[in-house]
């Protein structure tokens, strides 16, 4: 994980939290998801920026096991929840 996408996401996170968050709504969270991550180097690079951070792995479906794949929607349900949340998004602004 290069150090400068924390940089990047801090930015991110500050543009979004002073231009787009709403007065109830609590401060955004960022995440940054790594194939690997050696748990060290990330505690240590993370620990001096300010704002709520995580960092976590992930696998590709070719990865799971077949239990987990079953337990997970398909694509074509994934995407009716997409467009039904955009479209919820889009009557609230």
């Amino acid at each position: 994980m290069p150090t400068s996408y924390l940089g990047q996401l801090q930015g991110y996170l500050s543009v979004l939290d002073g231009f787009e968050r709403k007065p109830h709504e609590n401060p955004s969270i960022g995440l940054i998801l790594c194939k690997n991550m050696n748990k060290s180097f990330v505690d240590y690079v993370i620990q001096d920026y300010s704002k709520p951070m995580g960092v976590a792995t992930y696998k590709t479906s070719k990865d799971m096991s077949e239990e987990l794949k079953e337990a997970l929607p398909d694509i074509e349900a994934l995407r009716r929840l997409l467009d039904r949340e955009e479209n919820i998004w889009d009557q609230q602004t």
